[in-house]
Formats: C-alpha cells, structure tokens, sequence
C-alpha cells in the first residue's frame, strides 16, 4: 500500500529554525487549495494500481487550512484514488489554530460548545490523527523559536484535544540553547501527563540562511550543543520507556499501537505520493520533488503541467536509502534483503565497513539484521553515512 503527502505552504510566521517552504502570506491560499486538488486528478494514473493507505497534511502550517479546505482535498483523493476502508489520515497543527483564543468574555458552556464544534467539525472530515507542534512548554524556549503559541495555548490545546482524539502525536524540541536538563525533564512529564500515545522529538539544528543562524552568527542567541542534546536525548530515552513507549524510529516514540502508518512506510521503503510545491515523491524506482515556488507552482498546475523534477536512482542510491531509514528504526538494516536486493558484493562491503561499529559496541547484529545499539543511536545519521556505497 501507498500513502499519500499533501504539503501546506502557509504558517502565520516563520519559526527562526524552520528552512521547510513555506510562506507567511496567504493571499494565494485559495488558488494553492484548487491547484492541490488538480494535481492529485493530474497525477491518479501514477497510483492507478495500488491502494492508499495513508493521507498526511504537513507544512508549512495545515492547520490555516479551514475544515472545508481540508475537507475538498479529503474528497479529491477520494475521488481520484482507490482508498482503503480506515486509512490514517494525519493533520500537522499548531496549538493556536486549534484552540479558540479570546474567550475571557465568554461564558463556560459557549466555551465548550465552540471547542467541540471546532473539534468535531475535523473529525467528520476524515481526519483521525493529530501531531500537534508544541515544541516547548516553557515560554522562553517558545520566544527564542519564534512559535505562535504560548505555553499555556499548547496546554489548553492538548487539554481539548485528547477529549476528542485518540491518535494524537505531540512534538518536542531538545537541545535549545540555555535550556536545562531540568526543564526538558520538566517538558517531558508535562507531554506525558495528557496521556497523548505517541511523541516526535527532535534536536533543534541550525539550518543555512535561517533566522536562527543568523541570531547566532550576530552572537545574539548562543550556539546548540551537542552535548547537551545528546544528553537530553537519553533522558528523554530513559523517561519514555517507563512511560511504556517503543522508540520505534530515530526520532519517533509510540505506545504499542500507535505507531505512525505514514512515517512507517518511508522508512520501510513503501512509495509516497507528494502533492504540492516543494512535496517529495518516491516509487522505489524514482524521486520526484516539485518546485519551491507557490506562484510558479499554481500557474503551472493551471496548465496541466506538472512543476517538478525527476532522479533515477542508481543501485548504490537505492542501497545508501536501505542504509539509512534501516539503522533510524526498531527493525534495523536486515542483512538478507541487503543479499538479496543489492548483491553478495553490497553484503560484503557493509559488514566491513559495520566493523568497526560493531566493535565499538554502536552497531550490532541481532536475527541477522544490523542495528544501532543504545550508546549508538543518536549518532545513527552519521554511522550510516560511513556505510555508504558512493562508487
């Protein structure tokens, strides 16, 4: 089965971390809503023999998107592609777009009559999971981010939420500069105490020509550590397994049951569809990724032409992606398919240069399938890239 990626290239305002496209202004909002649903009548015949499994919003900011928006979007795939009976159809949301502001002058009861038309006008859409950017729960980490909610927003939001929706993913940010082991601990016990089943977490990277690389070239906001990081990703580790929560994948933890289907098939090597400007696209074969540019993107979907551009993946490609999704997740990298997909010689080549990871103890080889070991999880992306194929 397949899944399907939908991008939303409009936020309220930019995080200072965030190089994803998107814009601030939503002037096009309408003409990009009517060019997504075109692309997905464009692109049908790709998808013409398999089914969909997976319908995933991301950003940019889905949830500026009315539930009417969201709705027709739903309908077009709908209407376009074979669809299973309960696929996952995931919203990204910020906290702020989710809870009704301004109410000091409202009564108790007119409050809770507009959150559950608020909620339960996305639950008739089709929707059924939530990740919801939270980030931080402490106001300073908020500002130094530049988010658009504040701490108390995120804990109302998650408050409502979760009366409404059982499939809920809750996302956190570790290794922000003068934060404390304390309050990730702190950030940590607060996402736990709405009982939400799944979290991702991320280390806060300073990406090229962001404001945040800016704000620490100018000397205003201090660097990341990667000490620090490092150590607030096993406390959150150690906190979420007593929780009872599998970290199934390098960034992404879940109670039994709620593992993310649509992240689950990237890593496991299943093809996606990605509609939208900047959306990437893979069928095993291929990748596909469309242009970064609302207006070029819109005029051209109005032409009936597609804005994107296509790479075929040689075999080492298509073995250095094996590599890499294998070693982020629970599953490992399994040494049979590597046989079996890519060659003896492939097979040969990885356990040699495993080797040294291996005895180091950050690699190990558990029912013939290459995995990272506790001490060698965080630096998963960069062990991988040692085991490259590049000629």
């Amino acid at each position: 089965m397949s899944g399907i990626y939908i991008h939303i290239p409009f936020c309220k305002q930019a995080c200072h971390y965030c190089d994803f496209h998107f814009s601030t202004s939503l002037k096009k909002k309408d003409q990009l809503v009517f060019a997504l649903a075109k692309e997905l009548q464009l692109r049908k015949d790709e998808f013409k023999d398999t089914t969909i499994e997976t319908i995933y919003f991301g950003g940019g900011t889905p949830s500026v998107l009315s539930t009417n928006e969201l709705q027709y979007l739903i309908d077009s795939v709908y209407l376009n592609y074979k669809v299973t009976d309960h696929p996952e159809i995931t919203l990204e949301a910020n906290p702020d777009d989710l809870i009704i502001n301004n109410i000091d002058a409202l009564s108790i009861s007119e409050v809770q009559s507009l959150y559950k038309t608020k909620f339960e006008e996305l639950k008739k859409t089709g929707i059924n999971r939530l990740s919801i950017g939270v980030q931080s729960f402490h106001e300073k980490d908020l500002k130094l981010m530049n988010r658009a909610h504040n701490a108390i927003e995120a804990k109302r939001c998650l408050e409502t939420a979760t009366q409404y929706f059982d499939n809920i993913s809750l996302d956190l940010i570790y290794g922000i500069p003068n934060s404390t082991n304390q309050e990730w601990l702190e950030n940590i016990q607060t996402a736990l105490s709405f009982g939400i089943p799944h979290i991702s977490s991320y280390a806060l990277t300073v990406e090229p020509k962001t404001a945040l690389a800016s704000f620490i070239k100018k000397g205003i906001i201090d660097n990341v550590d990667d000490d620090l990081a490092h150590d607030q990703f096993h406390i959150l580790i150690d906190q979420l397994n007593q929780a009872g929560f599998e970290h199934y994948e390098l960034s992404n933890f879940a109670k039994k049951g709620y593992y993310s289907k649509n992240n689950s098939a990237y890593w496991l090597g299943k093809s996606y569809l990605g509609i939208g400007p900047s959306a990437h696209s893979f069928n095993g074969k291929q990748r596909a990724w469309n242009v970064k540019n609302n207006t070029i993107y819109i005029k051209k979907i109005n032409q009936d032409q597609l804005p994107l551009e296509i790479e075929i993946l040689t075999k080492n490609d298509k073995y250095n992606e094996f590599i890499m999704t294998g070693l982020r997740t629970i599953w490992g990298v399994s040494l049979t398919e590597v046989k079996k997909q890519f060659g003896e010689s492939f097979l040969e080549y990885l356990l040699q240069q495993a080797n040294q990871y291996i005895n180091n103890q950050m690699l190990c080889i558990v029912d013939n399938r290459l995995k990272t070991t506790q001490k060698g999880k965080f630096l998963s992306d960069g062990i991988a890239s040692d085991l490259f194929k590049l000629r």
